[in-house]
C-alpha cells in the first residue's frame, strides 16, 4: 500500500475556455461537510483540486493523478507554477473544522500546478466530486488559500500566453479567428485590435486555413481554422538554433 506524505501536497488549477460565453472558467469540487447529528452545515464552499503525494511518486505523477481522479483525462498541458507554504494558509475557522474532520496535517506545503483543457471534455453531470466550472472573474466562496492559488495560476497563465500558443489547449480543434482572439481577451483581460491581431493570426505558419466553415450559426459562417503543433515545433527548433 503506497503510503502518504502527510505534509506535501499537489494542488490542481484546472482551466477551460467557453467560446459561446466568451469566459475563462476554472474547474472547481464542492467542499461540504455537516454536524455528526445532521442538524447544522458546517462547511459549504468550494477548493481546488489537490492531494498529498504518495512516497514513491514524483510531483508531476500526483497531479496527473489528480487531474485523472476529477475528469478522467490524461496527457494534458500541465505547468508547475508555485510552492504554497504559509504557515497560516490552512488555518482559517472552517479550514479547520475539515482538517479535523479529515484529519490530514495542519502544516502542508502544496506545490501547485495548472491543467488546461477544453471544457467540452469533461462530464460535468456524472461528475463524483459536484465539480463545477466558474468564471475566473466571478469565483464562489473558496477554502483554504485557493483563491490565491487561482489567482497566480492566472498570473503565470498570461505570462506565459504571451509566448507560447498554449491558448489553443483551451480551443476546439477547428477554431474561428474571433475565437482565438476572445480566449486571449479573456484570459489578459484587455481588449486587442480586431484588425491587427487577425492579420498577425493568419501570417504564421502554424495556423492552417481549413476548406471548411462555421456550421450551425445565424451569421454570416466564419472560415475554420487549426493549430499545427508539428510545424509550430519545427519552427521553434529552428530558431532556437539561429538564436544560439
Amino acid at each position: 500500500m503506497n503510503k502518504k506524505i502527510q505534509n506535501i501536497s499537489v494542488d490542481c488549477v484546472v482551466f477551460g475556455y467557453d467560446t459561446k460565453a466568451k469566459s475563462l472558467n476554472v474547474l472547481l469540487i464542492r467542499r461540504y461537510l455537516e454536524s455528526p447529528d445532521k442538524s447544522e452545515v458546517l462547511v459549504d464552499d468550494h477548493v481546488i483540486t489537490g492531494y498529498h503525494m504518495y512516497e514513491d511518486e514524483t510531483l508531476d505523477e500526483t497531479a496527473t493523478r489528480a487531474l485523472k481522479e476529477l475528469t478522467g483525462l490524461t496527457n494534458l498541458y500541465k505547468q508547475q507554477f508555485k510552492a504554497f507554504g504559509d504557515p497560516d494558509r490552512l488555518k482559517g475557522e472552517k479550514d479547520l473544522i475539515w482538517i479535523n474532520n479529515e484529519k490530514f496535517n495542519h502544516r502542508t506545503i502544496t506545490i501547485a500546478y495548472y491543467f488546461l483543457l477544453k471544457i467540452e471534455e469533461v462530464d460535468i453531470k456524472n461528475n463524483p466530486y459536484q465539480a463545477k466550472w466558474f468564471s475566473v472573474k466571478d469565483l464562489p466562496s473558496l477554502g483554504f488559500d485557493h483563491e490565491q492559488i487561482i489567482k497566480e495560476a492566472l498570473e503565470d497563465l498570461k505570462t506565459k500566453c504571451l509566448s507560447e500558443p498554449i491558448v489553443f489547449e483551451l480551443l476546439p480543434d477547428r477554431f474561428t479567428i474571433n475565437e482565438v482572439q476572445d480566449a486571449y481577451q479573456s484570459i489578459l483581460n484587455i481588449e486587442l485590435d480586431n484588425r491587427n491581431f487577425r492579420r498577425k493570426l493568419i501570417s504564421k505558419k502554424y495556423i492552417i486555413a481549413l476548406d471548411e466553415k462555421q456550421t450551425g450559426v445565424s451569421k454570416k459562417p466564419s472560415q475554420l481554422y487549426m493549430f499545427s503543433k508539428d510545424i509550430y515545433m519545427k519552427l521553434y527548433r529552428k530558431n532556437f538554433l539561429i538564436n544560439t
